[in-house]
This record gives structure tokens, C-alpha cells and sequence, in this order.
């Protein structure tokens, strides 16, 4: 956009936001990771060359209690950084521990990394994961701290396994399932129960205690058919999930009881989506009934979910971020949000990472509409 677009934009700012933080990345990343609450990972995800791990610092004024005002500068600092000979599409941090689990093309192994906890800045590869199958598409992965670190990955239902990290044991295996959905998220629920989304918008729960583990599976609504392609986020705390389809449909579900919805909504964005390899919806851990989406281009929407019912309808959002969108020139595509996450406990605090490089942290007043 033209300088005095942004200058308009970032006027308006005043009022929509408490506080807006702008980064420019080296490279742009499609992972924002947390490491407690005071870090976050980041890492490039090009082919055919090296791609840059680094763990950031959030700038000091997100941590003060006091109104600190706008503040769009470079002043976030690198406390580890690493470099991986693969895309990095997805990378978790084990809660409590050091390590790094990280997944991308060009087939499904795992790369297991190492926060240096001496005056090194590293991040070090450890070990790369045996295929587990001969399977050419990258795994979707979760990650668990308890009992002992362990990691939850797969491309297709057929084959899901948890292996533990440390000694690269499988102690789940999919194997036998007769069903070759591709997975587009998963994440445990506990150390022995997961829940799987398809690309198809089905829903799996599994638990590795019983025999035949998967034991569940929910289809999507008759009224919410469309959408190639579909991914889910969980609602901290709760037993609540969300599926999000690339036709801009949302439906909610108690994952106790699979067989019904508890609201089916058609969000306020553009359709059709041509690249859905960005869908994300997430909850947010402290705002309730709140929830945000993006991947569909340049903005973060935000939502309100407390009116939402069974019944279809079309709802608009609580707040947009249009950050993104509004730093492109002129002669440039508009870039495309790649991913974002809320802020482990300030409520209204998110991130969100675009496809130019663009990193923003910002805290959106709750005053406002969209």
C-alpha cells in the first residue's frame, strides 16, 4: 500500500489498538511457537535450501502491566537460533523440556532439535526420525510431555503412531486401520487419547488403551457441505472443538459427544480459496467463546461464538486485523496470513506471521467493531 495509506492505517490504529508491534522477518515462517510465554519459534519453510530456526523474544513493552501505547519497531531479540536443510511446516516444543520437534516436506520424518541451555545461542539438530512408513507426505504432529516426552504424528489416518522421543520407540501404531484420509490437524487430548480432523472435516478420537484404539468418528452436518478442504482447533481448557472449511464454514462440537453440532456458522470471508495450505482456527486460552481465523488472505478475524447455535447462519466479526494487507506496495500481491496464535494469558494479545515476512503482535481494543 502507498505511505500515506499506512500512515491512514496506522492513525486509525490509535483506536483499534492497545498496542501494535511490526517485525520484518529474514525469511517468512508458517510456525509461531511458543517457549513458556516470554519466547516464540519461528522458522522459513523454502524448498531446495537452508531455512533459518530462531527462537524471538516478545518485545519487553507486551510484558508490562501499565498501557504502553503503539509501538511499531524491530525490538524483538533472537535468544537461539539453527539452521534445517528442510521447509519446516510445523515445529513443537515439549512444555517443560529443551526440545524441538519439527515436520515438513519432502517425506514424514521428524527432526528432533535442542534449545542450547548453556551460553550457547544454539538451536541443534539431535536426531532425524526413521520413517515409521514409507510414506512421501509430511506429518502433522503433537507433541506431550507426559509421562515421558513423546510425539504424536501421521499424513494419513492409516498411518497415525506416538513415538516416544528420547528412545524413538513407537508405543501407538495405526497400522491395520483400513482408512487413508489425509490428516490435516491432530493433537492429544492426554498422554493416552488424541483427536484427529481429516482434510474431509471428519473427526477421530482414538485411545491407546483400548483395542481397536480409534473410537470415534464424526462426519460434518448435511447443511455444512462445501469446502475441499477443512482443519480443527481446540478450545483450551474444555472439550470443545472447531473445524474450519477453506468455503469459510465453521462448525463446533463437543468432542464427548460426537454425534451433533453445537453450531454451524458461514464466516465473513472471501471465497473461493484457491491455496488452503494456511487454514487456522484457534481459541483463545483467556478471551471465552472467542475464537480467531485466518489463512483466507491478509487479515485475522475474530469471533464471538456465545450466540451461535445448531441452526446455519452467517456471522460477521467482533474485530479485524488488517495489518498485513495494508503494508503490501502497490505492485505487489497482497500477502496471505500463514499463521497466528493468542497470547498464553494476556487475552487479547495475538501474533500473526504473512507470507512477505511480516511478524505483528498486536492487542486489539475490545471498544471496537470489525
Amino acid at each position: 500500500m502507498a505511505e500515506s495509506g499506512w500512515d491512514a492505517w496506522m492513525v486509525e490504529s490509535l483506536r483499534r489498538y492497545n498496542d501494535l508491534h511490526v517485525f520484518e522477518l529474514q525469511e517468512p515462517t508458517r510456525v509461531l511457537e511458543w517457549i513458556q510465554d516470554r519466547s516464540v519459534c519461528v522458522a522459513g519453510y523454502s524448498a531446495g535450501r537452508k531455512n533459518e530456526i530462531q527462537e524471538l523474544s516478545l518485545p519487553q513493552k507486551l510484558s508490562a502491566k501499565e498501557k504502553q501505547g503503539l509501538c511499531p519497531e524491530r525490538d524483538f531479540h533472537v535468544e537461539h537460533g539453527g539452521f534445517s536443510q528442510r521447509p519446516i511446516y510445523q515445529l513443537k516444543h515439549i512444555a517443560g523440556t529443551s526440545l524441538l520437534v519439527s515436520s515438513g516436506p519432502p517425506d514424514s520424518s521428524l527432526q528432533v532439535w535442542c534449545l542450547a541451555a548453556d551460553e550457547s545461542d544454539t538451536i541443534s539438530l539431535l536426531t532425524t526420525s526413521p520413517l515409521t512408513t514409507a510414506v512421501s507426505e509430511w506429518s502433522r504432529i503433537s507433541v506431550s510431555c507426559s509421562p515421558t516426552p513423546r510425539v504424536l504424528h501421521g499424513s494419513k489416518i492409516s498411518d497415525l503412531a506416538i513415538q516416544e522421543i528420547v528412545t524413538q520407540s513407537v508405543l501407538f501404531s495405526g497400522a491395520g486401520v483400513e482408512d487413508n484420509e489425509p490428516i490435516s490437524k491432530l493433537d492429544f487430548l492426554d498422554h493416552s487419547t488424541f483427536i484427529v480432523c481429516s482434510m474431509n472435516g471428519h473427526l477421530w478420537l482414538a485411545d491407546t488403551r483400548q483395542c481397536p484404539s480409534l473410537i470415534g468418528h464424526s462426519s460434518l452436518p448435511a447443511s455444512s457441505g462445501g469446502g475441499s478442504h477443512w482443519t480443527m482447533g481446540l478450545a483450551p481448557g474444555c472439550s470443545m472443538v472447531g473445524r474450519l472449511s477453506s468455503a469459510g464454514q465453521v462448525v463446533v462440537t463437543d468432542y464427548r459427544d460426537l454425534s451433533k453440532a453445537l453450531g454451524q456458522v458461514e464466516l465473513a470471508v472471501p471465497r473461493p480459496l484457491a491455496n488452503s495450505d494456511h487454514l487456522c482456527l484457534t481459541w483463545a486460552p483467556r478471551l471465552q467463546q472467542h475464537l480467531a481465523v485466518s489463512g483466507f488472505n491478509g487479515n485475522v478475524h475474530i469471533y464471538d461464538t456465545s450466540s451461535w447455535s445448531s441452526s446455519p447462519g452467517r456471522v460477521e466479526p467482533t474485530f479485524v486485523h488488517r495489518g498485513h494487507s495494508v503494508s503490501a506496495e502497490p505492485e505487489q500481491d497482497l500477502p496471505l496470513v500463514t499463521t497466528h496464535t493468542w497470547h498464553p494469558w494476556k487475552e487479547r494479545v495475538l501474533l500473526s506471521a504473512a507470507d512477505d515476512g511480516s511478524l505483528h503482535v498486536w492487542d486489539w481494543t475490545a471498544c471496537t467493531s470489525a
